[in-house]
């Protein structure tokens, strides 16, 4: 069994309430781990403004998903993401191994720290 890392990025409508837009997230979580990938690592983003307006809106709900699994895998989520009219955009990408190290790193908090201000010394 030759599985692969991905990571799969959908906007939904800003229409939606909060608890519509996890329960559709939800189901797309659910789509993967009944076909037998597991999920790695699931954020919900929130509302965020896009680049450019799509269907006339300007606003959508990010979700965000990193899992593994077979390569077939990735053509029944998106035949999914299509037939959901909630979904405005998606993208699934393969990752190698440098976008696995990243974000191993960016679970971890790593580029999430502040640096240090330098103390100032006192002048006397």
């Amino acid at each position: 069994m030759n599985l692969n890392n991905y990571e799969t990025v959908f906007i939904l409508t800003p229409v939606l309430s909060e608890a519509q837009m996890k329960d559709t997230a939800e189901k797309f979580k659910k789509v993967l781990t009944d076909h037998g990938a597991e999920i790695i690592n699931s954020e919900i983003w929130g509302l965020k403004k896009m680049a450019y307006p799509i269907q006339q809106k300007s606003t959508g709900f990010y979700n965000f998903i990193e899992f593994t699994s077979e390569p077939g895998l990735v053509a029944s989520l998106e035949l999914e993401y299509r037939r959901d009219e909630k979904v405005l955009r998606f993208l699934t990408t393969a990752l190698d191994k440098n976008a696995m190290e990243y974000n191993v790193k960016r679970r971890s908090g790593a580029f999430n720290k502040k640096k240090e201000e330098p103390k100032k010394e006192e002048v006397k």
